[in-house]
């Protein structure tokens, strides 16, 4: 999303960054060990797309790396978004990321729930799509557990993305986060590092406790954030976005940053959003 310049709110901070620096940096991430990235169609700005620069960065795919993209929403070619997709023009979006990353079959598709009540008819139209080979596995994005259970009664599902972070636990407390433990569905939480940023870049002020932690294992808050929530469990996996080289490194070091016992007691204790 960070690397087309453009979020989901069809806004960025700042001016798309340079398409040579932002291929460098997905052959990078791949080089240091990614190989897990997160994509969609949508994610797009005035001058590319993701989709088109993921194509052309990486061009033959390596064989372990799982590119995961997103349907539902829709925009047109001037950015601005059309209504969510109906089942079955689902069809078309999920041909669009095939098209644009140059591929026969998508790895995982995330049906990204937008307001609607049940989810049935459009995860039943892409458990077609997967049983036609067009897609290896199904995930959902942005959904209460009522949706998982409505989702896993049709096809087997493999992650749920949704909002989540030290700042906002709110999978937790709807038991979304432990349901998906249970049944050996990866978790993939968005907004980690942002938190109520969003789509903006990780906030420049961080309260002292963060701040004290981040000293004590010689890392930048970011880090800790990134940490924290790779700590919940096995099945959280995570999908932070960067435009920066230097962040990148950051973000992939977080993966080994270990916080005791007292740090993550101390972290839980801040108030959450």
């Amino acid at each position: 999303m960070r690397l087309a310049g453009n979020g989901m709110d069809g806004n960025s901070d700042g001016a798309p960054i340079d398409r040579d620096r932002a291929i460098a940096i997905l052959r990078r991430a791949v080089e240091l060990g990614v190989n897990h990235i997160d994509t969609a169609s949508f994610y797009f700005g005035p001058l590319r797309s993701a989709n088109e620069l993921i194509n052309r960065a990486l061009g033959a795919y390596p064989e372990d790396l799982v590119i995961v993209t997103k349907v539902g929403p829709g925009r047109d070619p001037s950015g601005e978004w059309l209504p969510a997709a109906t089942p079955a023009q689902l069809r078309g979006q999920v041909e669009e990321n095939l098209r644009q990353l140059g591929r026969d079959h998508l790895d995982v598709v995330n049906l990204r729930r937008m307001s609607q009540d049940s989810i049935a008819e459009h995860f039943g139209a892409l458990a077609e799509l997967r049983d036609a080979g067009l897609v290896r596995h199904l995930g959902l994005s942005n959904i209460r557990p009522e949706h998982l259970a409505e989702a896993q009664a049709i096809a087997p599902v493999v992650c749920v993305q949704n909002r989540y972070g030290l700042d906002h636990r709110r999978a937790e407390e709807s038991g979304l986060f432990d349901s998906c433990a249970e049944q050996g569905i990866a978790f993939v939480p968005f907004f980690a590092i942002s938190g109520d940023r969003r789509e903006g870049a990780a906030a420049a002020t961080h309260d002292d406790e963060l701040l004290t932690i981040a000293r004590a294992h010689d890392a930048t808050p970011a880090q800790v954030l990134l940490a924290w929530t790779l700590h919940r469990g096995p099945q959280v996996l995570a999908i932070p976005g960067t435009g920066n080289p230097g962040h990148l490194l950051q973000n992939i070091g977080a993966a080994a940053l270990r916080l005791s016992a007292d740090d993550l007691a101390r972290l839980d204790a801040r108030p959450q959003a």
